[in-house]
């Protein structure tokens, strides 16, 4: 299974996400799960399973297929929530 976290550069904010769900991830203690990180633009429907987008670009993320909303990016939290929800849904837990 893959998980892309994406925000409109690809850069700092994507990455923070990525690092935080390999983190919930670990706690949940789920293993074989491929995460990284994209830009908006190039992000593709093929590049992952499940797609977590901040709110403020959630709009333009909505061809790639399921896409997990983040209302807040820092807030770890509702991340552990998110994760375990879309976990518990595809059996992962």
């Amino acid at each position: 299974m893959k998980i892309l976290a994406v925000c409109g550069s690809g850069l700092g904010t994507s990455f923070m996400v990525e690092m935080n769900i390999n983190q919930v991830l670990g706690e949940l203690g789920i293993t074989g799960v491929e995460v990284s990180h994209s830009d908006l633009s190039s992000a593709t429907p093929a590049d992952a399973d499940v797609f977590f987008l901040a709110k403020d670009i959630a709009e333009g993320g909505e061809h790639l297929g399921e896409v997990i909303v983040l209302d807040n990016i820092i807030d770890m939290d509702e991340l552990r929530e998110k994760v375990r929800k879309m976990a518990e849904e595809r059996n992962l837990i």
